[in-house]
């Protein structure tokens, strides 16, 4: 793909910088509202560039979640080239930087989009049914964090102060918990009728769920995460984007620590990994068996639940890339 111009947008809550870079230096920088009619106003702008082709540009620009959503929409309808960085990907390349303003934010990500051209991916928007499963999982884990952010101090407290007063606080409290009970298990309906109205989703649900370990919440969450499987492909980038891959760290021969795992990863899918290899050794079978068998021969605790967190994210990939349900008694066959 020949790009001549390379589009870096900081995106914010209001506002839009826009800085063009054509190789050599910046050709063009202006302002904009977030908006429709601001973004319309800026392409006008972009049009009267020399040689301007929709074919020779490139639109890089940080995952912002709900503020990129207008000029995300605007130009894929217009079927320009966009390309979505994670923020700490661009910050990281930039360099020893000092000073930050949203002009020089966008300057920042034009270079970037410059100087790592030929590892550009372009975006492709999820289904409308994928977009609505994102609203409401993040839904139900803000009414989740509202709910023990109310319950847990209720239940610490319990043995440090007076019975009368606690029976007046778990009386104050109970109509909230109650109704945020409620509410979340209306949106766990409104998932599953989401899930069961749609084909292709329901088949990819029933594949990664028959996992044991796996959940709801982890499909759905793994399903949000990798466009269903599409921009994460492979298990290995998906432990490692799920925070459960193992790195080296050592230098020389002062710097020697054991092999652990980054905290650049999706927390919440972390978490849920971890629940299920929690789950999943904590019942008669395989995954138990390997757990304790590990740990008799003197692996940490948590390496090996590390390891299984591992086999629940293969096993997970294994389903779909079969297209068959998970079976424990599978074994390959060899030609």
């Amino acid at each position: 793909m020949d790009i001549q111009y390379f589009i870096g947008v900081d995106i914010a809550k209001g506002t839009l910088d826009w800085a063009v870079f054509d190789g050599k230096s910046i050709v063009l920088q202006t302002h904009s509202a977030n908006s429709v009619a601001g973004i319309k106003t800026v392409l006008r702008l972009l049009k009267g560039l020399p040689g301007w082709n929709s074919k020779q540009v490139i639109f890089c620009m940080e995952h912002t979640g709900l503020y990129n959503a207008h000029l995300l929409d605007f130009l894929y309808r217009l079927k320009l080239p966009i390309w979505l960085e994670g923020s700490l990907q661009i910050k990281r390349a930039g360099g020893l930087q000092r000073g930050k303003t949203d002009t020089i934010d966008a300057q920042r990500i034009a270079e970037y989009a410059f100087r790592f051209r030929d590892r550009m991916r372009l975006w492709q928007p999820p289904r409308p049914v994928i977009q609505q499963l994102a609203f409401l999982s993040a839904a139900r884990q803000r009414l989740i964090q509202v709910y023990n952010q109310l319950a847990n101090p209720l239940t610490e407290q319990q043995s440090f102060v007076n019975s009368t007063l606690q029976k007046q606080l778990l009386k104050s409290c109970k109509a909230s918990l109650a109704a945020l009970e409620k509410d979340r298990k209306a949106i766990d309906k409104a998932i599953d009728k989401l899930i069961e109205e749609d084909c292709q989703l329901k088949e990819l649900f029933s594949l990664i769920t028959s996992v044991p370990g796996v959940g709801v919440a982890t499909a759905t969450e793994v399903v949000i995460a990798t466009n269903e499987l599409k921009t994460i492909t492979d298990p290995k980038q998906m432990a490692c984007h799920a925070g459960v891959a193992p790195f080296e760290y050592k230098s020389g021969t002062s710097i020697r620590s054991r092999p652990g795992v980054s905290q650049h990863a999706r927390k919440r899918l972390k978490s849920l990994f971890h629940l299920g290899a929690i789950s999943a050794i904590r019942v008669k079978g395989e995954l138990r068996d390997y757990y304790q068998r590990k740990v008799g021969d003197g692996k940490s605790k948590m390496s090996v639940i590390n390891a299984v967190r591992n086999k629940l994210i293969h096993r997970v990939y294994a389903v779909v890339r079969r297209g068959e349900k998970y079976d424990k008694f599978y074994s390959l066959s060899i030609a």
